[in-house]
Formats: C-alpha cells, sequence, structure tokens
C-alpha cells in the first residue's frame, strides 16, 4: 500500500489518505475511528494495515483526484529521525572522508522535515553551500532491539525517499552534522510511504537526482557500504528501534561538493530526488539576504 499526507486546498488541516494510481482514498473515509498519521498508523501495527486493506476492498470510500491536493511530508511525528552518513564508498571518496568500521550516525532536527514540492528557505548569511542528497528512507514498524541482519527485514514497515539537504561549509567546519543539516525545510520526504511489502529487495532500487534538468546523481541502492538490514542490526545492538523511526540510510556518489564546477542548490533551483518504486520528491529553493 502508497500513502501519503495531504493538504486540501481549503486548509483544512493534514489527511493521511491511501494513493491509488492518481487517486487519493482518505483514511477517515475508511475506518473510525481512524490513525490521523502514519505514525499512529504504523503504532497501529498488523491490525491497522489489515482493517484498512478490507475496508478499502469494500470499494465504497470516495476517491479523490490527487491533484487536488498538496502534500505535507510523509513522516510527520517520528520518534526520532536517524541518519547514516558515507553508507555509498563513492560519496565517501567525493568529499574527502573515510569509511569507518562502523556507520557514520546521527540525528536530524524534526523541523527539517517537509514535504514534495515544498519551497525550503534558508539565509545566504548562513550558507551559500548548499548540496542535495538523494536517499532511501526506512520506517520501522515493530520494536527492534539486538536484531540480527537476516531478521531485520522483518521490523521495516515501508519506505520513503528523503533528500538529507546539507549545507557543506557548516558540515565541514563542525565536529557533528546534525546542524548543517537540519534547517528548517532540509529534510523533505515522501511524497509517498510505501509498505515493505511493495519493495522486495530495499538494495535493488535505481536512486538518482535531477537538479535544474541536470542529472547529477543515477545509482542503485545495492552500492551501499551497509545494506538496509545491517543498519538496522547495527543501530538496535545500542537502542531499541521504536515504530516509526525513520532510518535515511545516505546517498551515493554524485553531490554538488565535488563537481568540478561545484553545483549547489540556489536560489530559485529546483531538486527532484526519486527512487524507482517509491517516487520523486521535488523541492524548490528559495535564498533570501
Amino acid at each position: 500500500m502508497r500513502f501519503a499526507h495531504l493538504r486540501g486546498s481549503d486548509s483544512s488541516g493534514i489527511h493521511l489518505a491511501v494513493i491509488e494510481d492518481s487517486a487519493a482514498v482518505l483514511v477517515a473515509d475508511l475506518l473510525s475511528p481512524a490513525p490521523a498519521t502514519l505514525q499512529e498508523l504504523i503504532e497501529g501495527g498488523e491490525d491497522a494495515l489489515e482493517s484498512l486493506r478490507s475496508a478499502l476492498a469494500d470499494g465504497d470510500a470516495p476517491r479523490h483526484p490527487l491533484d487536488g491536493f498538496g502534500f505535507a511530508s510523509a513522516v510527520l511525528d517520528p520518534p526520532i529521525v536517524i541518519a547514516i552518513g558515507l553508507n555509498y564508498a563513492a560519496h565517501s571518496s567525493e568529499l574527502g572522508l573515510k569509511t569507518d568500521t562502523a556507520p557514520t550516525v546521527f540525528t536530524l532536527w524534526p523541523n527539517s522535515l517537509t514535504g514534495h514540492d515544498a519551497v525550503t528557505e534558508w539565509p545566504r548569511s548562513l550558507s551559500e553551500s548548499v548540496d542535495y542528497e538523494a536517499e532511501l528512507g526506512v520506517l520501522i514498524g515493530t520494536p527492534a532491539k539486538d536484531v540480527a541482519a537476516q531478521d531485520a527485514l522483518d521490523h521495516v514497515w515501508g519506505y520513503t525517499v528523503v533528500n538529507d539537504i546539507t549545507a557543506r561549509d557548516i558540515q565541514f567546519a563542525e565536529a557533528q552534522w546534525s546542524r548543517c543539516k537540519s534547517f528548517d525545510g532540509f529534510t523533505p520526504t515522501g511524497p509517498f510511504a510505501v509498505t515493505a511489502d511493495e519493495i522486495p529487495d530495499p538494495q535493488d532500487l535505481h536512486i538518482w537526482t535531477v537538479v535544474d534538468g541536470q542529472t547529477v546523481q543515477d545509482a542503485s541502492t545495492g552500492q551501499m557500504v551497509r545494506s538496509v538490514s545491517t543498519l538496522i542490526a547495527h543501530l538496535s545492538q545500542s537502542v531499541t528501534l521504536q515504530p516509526g523511526t525513520l532510518i535515511s540510510t545516505g546517498s551515493p556518489g554524485g553531490a554538488g561538493y565535488s563537481r568540478d564546477p561545484q553545483i549547489f542548490l540556489r536560489d530559485r533551483s529546483t531538486v527532484t530526488v526519486g527512487i524507482d518504486g517509491i517516487g520523486e520528491l521535488t523541492t524548490h529553493c528559495r535564498i533570501h539576504d
């Protein structure tokens, strides 16, 4: 199944919806009481998904044209957003950073979450070296603690697309990476979250980025240094991964910082990151003085 958080044209708030082709079915029209957000749906476990599937199969709920809505972040209120750095060898090399024996792990702040087709704005005085990073986002479905790698995907609820926008000058000036990647709107997600059954193999996905009409990243999730299952197993050794946790699994090569000439996101740049089978996520950039 495919889900999104939608905004109506009447600004009546955010609606959790099932997406079928180019139509949306509001979850509130399928269940009563209904989960208001994806987080609530994930916390409801398999029973909640089965109830939705049954209600959807009845076919009585209205279908709304998807183009009548805007998108909020596919992930609204996760327990935490965990990001993985240097998880593709090409990206580590182009940044001049070493892939360590253990994953590079940091957190992204909730104010950075935003949706598809949103405007992300930042002051020129803070950074003019803002970069894009296409990433596969993994949503945990059931608590994961001390999980073996061979069992890790059993704890995955689904997947989404993440653009891990980064102020490179701040990244290289500070010892930690959370601030440089957590400006307001620096973590677009979506437009959709798809359930794990839609993605048979998370290591066999085409991942790419287009900036102002130019393809700048074009890779496969199979190029990860550490697979999704390996990351989950590693993280679960020290912390229980709670339902709804979002793990952003790292970016392939092709970052703007490493290009000659460099490509950074400028005022009125448009960047689209995509993963086949999940969706295409577009961000409009604005820089103010």
